[in-house]
C-alpha cells in the first residue's frame, strides 16, 4: 500500500544517508573497469592546495570485502594524504563470498592501469603511482606491488597495455603467506576462515568446458596451490618497489609473524623497506593517524 511504500522510501533513502555520510560531496566517484555487467568504481580525492603530481590508491578493503558503507571511514582516513598534496583514489573491489582474492587481485591491478593511463587527466605523474591498504587491503596492496609485470595481450582495452606496476607501497598487518599461517608449514585452516568470515575469499572457481559452468575447486592441495601464489612472500624480488608496513604486537587476527616473514625476504632481495611495530596494538588501533604520518614521509620519499 502507499503507507507501506512511503516507509520503504524513507528506509532506503536513511540507508542512503548512512553510506555517504562524510564523503566530501566534491569528491569523484569514478567507474575504473566493468566485471560481469557490473561497473568498478573508486572515489578520487582531489589534494589540498597544491598538487605534488603523485596519486596514491588507498583501497577500500576488510576481509576482502569492499561496500559503499565503508566509504565515510576510508575517506576520512585518506585525508592525511590528499593534505600533502596528493591525488588519491580510494579503490572498491569485487568481494567474497562472490568473488575470490584471485578475482579481487585482478581488479586492483585494473585500477593501477586505468590510473596509469588517465594520468594526464588527473594532472598526476604516471611513475609515480603509490599503494596503500590494511588488513586484506595490504594484502592486495602487496600482491599488486610485488608481482612481475604483465601486459594484458590480445586485448582491445587501451587500458590493458600500460604497467599495473606501482612505484611505492604502505601497509598495516598485511596477511602475506597462506601456507605459513603464524608457524611453520602451518596453512590456513577451513574452520579458521569461516570464525574469520573470509572462507569466501578461498572460495577458487575454475570454468567448466563441458557444463558452461564456474566449478568450485575442493580438492585441498588445488586450493592450497592457488592460496600461496596468492601469497605476497612468493613474489618477492629484488627489483620490487619500496615497502613500509606496520603491525600490532597484540594483532589476533593477523599473526605478526606475517610481516616479519615478508620484511626478511624483502632485506635478503635487498629491496628497501621499513618495519613499525606497534606497541599493544591489535587488529587496528586508535591513533592510527601517528603510522600514517609515517606513510605520508615514505610516499614523499620513495614517488
Amino acid at each position: 500500500n502507499e503507507n507501506q511504500t512511503m516507509k520503504s522510501t524513507l528506509f532506503f533513502l536513511f540507508i542512503l544517508f548512512l553510506s555517504t555520510k562524510g564523503v566530501a560531496a566534491d569528491n569523484e566517484e569514478i567507474v575504473y573497469g566493468h566485471k560481469d555487467g557490473m561497473a568498478l568504481t573508486m572515489t578520487k580525492i582531489a589534494p589540498k592546495g597544491k598538487s605534488n603530481g603523485k596519486a596514491i590508491l588507498s583501497l577500500v578493503s576488510g576481509n576482502w570485502i569492499s561496500t559503499y558503507a565503508m566509504l565515510p571511514r576510508y575517506s576520512q582516513g585518506s585525508e592525511i594524504y590528499a593534505d600533502n598534496g596528493y591525488t588519491v583514489f580510494m579503490v572498491m573491489h569485487s568481494s567474497q563470498p562472490r568473488y575470490s582474492m584471485q578475482d579481487e587481485a585482478a581488479d586492483i591491478k585494473r585500477a593501477v592501469r586505468f590510473v596509469r593511463h588517465n594520468a594526464k587527466k588527473y594532472g598526476i605523474d604516471s611513475l609515480h603511482i603509490g599503494i596503500t591498504g590494511s588488513s586484506s587491503g595490504g594484502h592486495l596492496s602487496l600482491l599488486t606491488a610485488l608481482a612481475d609485470e604483465t601486459i594484458i595481450k590480445g586485448s582491445k582495452d587501451p587500458v590493458d597495455a600500460v604497467s599495473s606496476r606501482v612505484q611505492a607501497v604502505a601497509v598495516f598487518f598485511p596477511p602475506t603467506d597462506f601456507a605459513n599461517w603464524g608457524m611453520a608449514n602451518t596453512g590456513m585452516q577451513k574452520e579458521s576462515l569461516k570464525l574469520f568470515g573470509v572462507i569466501g575469499a578461498f572460495d577458487f572457481k575454475v570454468l567448466a568446458d563441458s557444463t558452461g559452468l564456474y566449478e568450485h575447486i575442493t580438492q585441498e592441495d588445488r586450493v592450497a596451490a592457488i592460496a600461496k601464489s596468492l601469497s605476497p612472500v612468493t613474489l618477492v624480488s629484488a627489483d620490487d618497489p619500496p615497502v613500509f608496513i606496520t603491525h600490532g604486537d597484540k594483532d589476533a587476527v593477523v599473526p605478526l609473524q606475517q610481516s616479519e616473514s615478508i620484511l626478511k625476504l624483502l632485506d635478503e632481495a635487498k629491496v628497501p623497506n621499513k618495519f613499525v611495530l606497534k606497541p599493544g596494538g591489535g587488529h587496528g588501533w586508535p591513533d592510527s593517524d601517528v603510522e600514517k604520518k609515517m606513510f605520508v614521509a615514505w610516499f614523499d620519499k620513495h614517488l
